[in-house]
């Protein structure tokens, strides 16, 4: 069953991943065409699965800790700094705006770890309900 989970949550923070960049795109009216979509997520997704490596993500999808947080944190650093690499994102010679920063890293936590923890609470509960009947 863990390795169901770890394709579930593979593809879950992937899609999640999209999602971030789709709305993103959508609120500073940019075209969420497929490339452009794909230029958006792309450093992100590559910090996911940098992420997903070093912490052997498949072992233990679900936890919020240790898998999650190092999912995330290497989901915002390597994407913060691939897009300053590629020059994405430059606001007036700003090449990484604060408010950026900021709002991606709550995002991105809200989704990669807010998924991780309420699927671990349904699972919890839905384990006590068994363990009464």
């Amino acid at each position: 069953m863990t390795r169901t989970w770890g394709w579930i949550a593979a593809v879950v923070d992937i899609v999640l991943i999209v999602v971030f960049a789709l709305v993103g795109r959508s609120s500073h009216a940019e075209a969420t065409s497929l490339a452009g979509t794909w230029t958006t997520a792309y450093p992100f997704l590559a910090g996911w699965l940098v992420g997903w490596l070093v912490v052997l993500g498949w072992r233990r999808p679900l936890r919020v800790w240790p898998t999650g947080v190092v999912v995330w944190v290497a989901t915002v650093a390597i994407g913060m700094l691939l897009r300053v690499l590629t020059g994405q994102g430059d606001v007036a010679g700003d090449p990484l705006p604060l408010s950026f920063v900021i709002v991606a890293t709550i995002v991105l936590a809200v989704f990669l770890l807010g998924w991780r923890t309420v699927a671990g609470l349904v699972l919890r509960v839905g384990r006590r309900g068994r363990g009464r009947a």
